[in-house]
């Protein structure tokens, strides 16, 4: 999309009516056209002076507009005054979200490609993870998961049955299908490390060679203490990063 028609665009948006600040409602119109792919990802958004001109706004509604949305990971500066959309997605560890919610909130249709549904016995580390016993059946879900289409993580998730009794019942959102059953967890311990990927895991995926994958492995508790799922998330490093704040 040219300067000319992101400007329209925002322009229209800016328009209706609202009680936000302003800075607040030219950052929702920038993550709206990002999200509907009106500006498309690594694509260059015009600069300041372009858009106080075309919007009739402040230079500082702009900068505060702009610095937040660089802080958020939807754009990036670069060399030479030039803002971008950000071509990577970045994921906070200080809050236990979905997949679906994290791409939503990045302006992403979530999407998932399913490789297997089965119900078995656990193995030794689900038993562990899962805190159950050998004689307890099991759900395990494999899937492909994908924003926009484009894949982004290869996604195991185990489950004691007696909380998944028909695997074949969950969508897109596993965490939805779990709030819908009174099953959605309340609390998390993650653990996370690298490796490089598989050949299978660079098929499924489509990363270069030397690709390393980020990879999460999730242990997700009910209000009364009962293990709910253990998940082995495989992101693709060349895209993905995890961020963590710190306070002192």
């Amino acid at each position: 999309m040219s300067d000319l028609a992101v400007l329209t665009l925002l322009t229209k948006a800016l328009a209706s009516e609202s009680g936000e600040p302003l800075y607040r409602r030219l950052e929702d119109a920038i993550k709206a056209a990002i999200g509907t792919a009106h500006i498309k990802r690594g694509a260059v958004i015009p600069s300041e002076r372009a858009l106080c001109a075309a919007l009739d706004i402040s230079r500082v509604t702009v900068r505060k507009a702009i610095d937040n949305l660089v802080s958020d990971g939807f754009l990036d500066r670069r060399q030479g005054a030039k803002t971008v959309v950000s071509s990577r997605l970045e994921k906070s560890l200080a809050t236990m979200t979905s997949f679906s919610e994290d791409m939503r909130s990045r302006g992403l249709e979530p999407g998932c490609v399913w490789i297997s549904r089965d119900i078995s016995r656990p193995s030794p580390a689900e038993m562990m993870a899962l805190g159950i016993s050998g004689s307890e059946k099991v759900v395990r879900l494999k899937r492909l998961r994908t924003a926009d289409n484009t894949p982004i993580a290869i996604e195991i998730a185990t489950l004691p049955a007696r909380f998944v009794p028909n695997p074949q019942a969950i969508q897109a959102s596993l965490y939805e299908y779990l709030e819908a059953n009174g099953a959605l967890p309340v609390r998390a311990l993650q653990r996370m490390q690298a490796k490089p990927a598989s050949e299978e895991e660079r098929h499924l995926l489509g990363t270069p060679e030397a690709a390393s994958l980020l990879i999460m492995e999730r242990r997700c508790f009910l209000a009364d203490g009962q293990i709910v799922e253990f998940t082995q998330t495989k992101y693709r490093g060349d895209v993905y990063d995890f961020v963590i704040e710190l306070m002192r």
